[in-house]
């Protein structure tokens, strides 16, 4: 009986808010497999809703806001002094200021636009960056996208194009870093029920749309998205990189546009 085992592997999961973030769902999987964690926290705020988890998991927990100086670089310090190596990273962070992400993008402002950029696709460049000298034996790289980099999703927005560079960074990052071994993926997760999703307008439409016109005829879990999560930080997917890998019961093969 085969089994994924991540037993004395070393990753960083960014991302949870709370037990229904998807970067939390990875991290449940990755801890049931074996793996030791640390989590981030975006801020003091936030960190009663997260250490919590992190104690869950038996996770180091680091604060990390990329927007910070200095907090990004001051995470892999921490674990390059405790692990002395790093096997896998999850990246699930995305933001825009809500006027800009509730607006047109046509009305989008260059401030709106360059913090998403930077929180939601720059990031996962800077963590590569960063990464790459502690995986000295290789290692992976997954972020989390959403159908509306590829096709018109309504409302979506300035998030469109954003997950739409991060789509094609993952692209690159893979072209730079496969002779390191490193391995860089993105899933394309289905609409769920997140914090991060509660900011987009009538997501409960897109969440019906999803239902009802999706090949299952369902939206999706987390926990979905956390299986995958776990398989792609493994060797099972050893020949996988450069990958968008859609969890979302199909809703990307019938290529609509919500309204």
């Amino acid at each position: 009986m085969e089994a994924i085992d991540l037993s004395g592997k070393k990753g960083l999961v960014v991302g949870v808010a709370n037990a229904d973030s998807l970067a939390w769902s990875a991290a449940q999987h990755f801890r049931a497999a074996g793996a030791d964690l640390a989590l981030t926290y975006y801020s003091d705020k936030a960190k009663p809703h997260v250490e919590p988890l992190a104690q869950q998991v038996q996770a180091m927990l680091l604060p990390c806001n990329v927007l910070k100086a200095g907090e990004l670089e001051a995470v892999f310090e921490a674990l390059g002094k405790t692990w002395g190596r790093l096997d896998f990273v999850f990246h699930s962070i995305a933001s825009a200021p809500k006027e800009d992400l509730q607006g047109r993008l046509t009305d989008c402002s260059a401030a709106g636009f360059s913090e998403a950029m930077q929180v939601s696709c720059h990031s996962l460049i800077r963590m590569a960056h960063l990464a790459e000298p502690w995986m000295r034996d290789g290692g992976s790289l997954t972020t989390v996208s959403f159908y509306g980099a590829e096709k018109v999703v309504e409302h979506y927005n300035v998030m469109g194009p954003v997950k739409a560079a991060l789509e094609a960074s993952v692209r690159y990052l893979a072209h730079e870093l496969g002779r390191s071994h490193i391995r860089v993926n993105a899933i394309s997760a289905g609409p769920v029920r997140t914090r991060a999703a509660s900011g987009i307008t009538h997501f409960e439409e897109l969440l019906d749309a999803a239902a009802q016109r999706s090949p299952q005829r369902r939206t999706i879990d987390g926990c979905e998205v956390g299986r995958v999560a776990l398989m792609l930080a493994s060797s099972y997917a050893s020949a996988i990189t450069g990958e968008v890998v859609h969890v979302d019961g199909g809703f990307h093969v019938e290529g609509m546009v919500f309204h």
